[in-house]
């Protein structure tokens, strides 16, 4: 079981200097290198500051290499030395941070140049090759491990149990829907050691709580349209701010003001109409998809939108929820990719049949790491 992060040094010692009895907040306190095997989990919301946090071990290694031998023989492990720091980040993070340095560690606020210990990599193989090349490294932050292959939670278990190798992880664990972010996260929870858990405010504009959720937003029109429960669970674009009715943001919000529509539609409609399909019966779900392109109103989708949010408070956030584009699209990308419902054959006959948006396919499906080709492209 993983150990939540709390100090109580900083309310001793105020209360050794004569303090009264007061509420005592946790100081910012340098890095502890000196612990071998360690699987340090940052989890927190966008914006809570996992990458700055991250960011500041590498400056307090910084700091900690100046010292001498005595120190050394503390942060030590045979030939690994836990005060060299090196940043992995996915390779599908590029679009990210295009604006960057090539070996920038990058944050909010800024970002740090990492030099030559610095690497992108595909998946856990890819990080396996990084631990090889830089075996005397001791620290190897691990940016959004969430978007690796289950198989790397046990390179990392084994490195830091055989070699004292220590882990931090600044990823999000959960996703845009507030579910686990997928079965690497699971794993990463189960091989931790440490936790350390970071909140944001509310991005909201009324609001001041405490934010622990993701929340995916469109900017339509003006309007803040909240992605429907079956977006694709991987969108890869830039940090900026977007007006654009197929690329999200993103914001820290608080259970209050986490909009999430579609949830019920998504199980109760979307998900039947796929396995109606994988056993051949494929009408019902290409009529939906028709309506959700073309039809809207016809649509399962929007008669459920209308029984659970008539009236409700926010009623206009959810029904913003069906401004953005290419639901249809995103409907099917939940089958064929989450649920494995529908098999690429008629995945490519839906979408000619349908004329729906192949360049969009395309990228989402190969950012979910399921590839499909579709040829030439519609002229929509």
């Amino acid at each position: 079981m993983p150990r939540i992060e709390q100090k109580t040094e900083s309310t001793d010692f105020l209360k050794s200097l004569g303090f009264p009895t007061i509420d005592v907040h946790d100081t910012f306190s340098h890095f502890d290198f000196t612990l071998p095997g360690r699987r340090v989990l940052l989890i927190g919301p966008m914006g809570s500051g996992k990458t700055e946090f991250a960011a500041r071990v590498w400056r307090d290694a910084a700091i900690a290499q100046k010292k001498g031998d005595k120190v050394r023989s503390l942060t030590s492990s045979g030939e690994v030395d836990r005060r060299k720091v090196f940043f992995v980040r996915s390779e599908i993070d590029g679009a990210r941070f295009s604006d960057y340095p090539e070996d920038a560690l990058c944050f909010r606020s800024g970002y740090i140049h990492c030099g030559d210990n610095i690497a992108r990599i595909r998946d856990s193989f890819g990080l396996e090759q990084v631990l090889a090349d830089n075996p005397t490294v001791g620290t190897f932050i691990i940016d959004e491990a969430s978007f690796f292959d289950e198989r790397l939670a046990y390179v990392v278990r084994n490195h830091s149990q055989q070699r004292g190798v220590m882990f931090i992880f600044p990823t999000l664990i959960l996703n845009f829907r507030r579910d686990l972010f997928n079965s690497t996260a699971r794993l990463m929870l189960d091989i931790a050691t440490d936790v350390i858990p970071l909140t944001a405010y509310c991005e909201h504009p009324d609001c001041m709580k405490d934010a622990f959720y993701t929340y995916r937003y469109y900017q339509v029109d003006g309007k803040e349209c909240p992605a429907l429960y079956f977006d694709p669970l991987i969108i890869v674009g830039g940090d900026e701010h977007k007006n654009s009715s197929l690329e999200p943001n993103y914001a820290a919000r608080c259970d209050e003001h986490h909009f999430l529509p579609g949830k019920e539609y998504t199980f109760f409609h979307l998900k039947p109409l796929g396995e109606q399909a994988s056993r051949g019966q494929e009408k019902a779900l290409r009529d939906e998809l028709y309506s959700l392109k073309y039809a809207m109103q016809r649509s399962m989708l929007y008669k459920n939108i209308c029984e659970r949010y008539v009236g409700v408070k926010d009623e206009e956030i959810y029904f913003n929820s069906l401004k953005p584009g290419n639901i249809a699209e995103k409907a099917l990308v939940f089958l064929f990719c989450e649920q494995n419902l529908v098999p690429e054959e008629l995945l490519l006959r839906l979408v000619s049949e349908l004329e729906l948006d192949t360049i969009y396919l395309s990228k989402v499906l190969a950012d979910n790491r399921r590839p499909v080709s579709f040829g030439q492209p519609f002229l929509l």
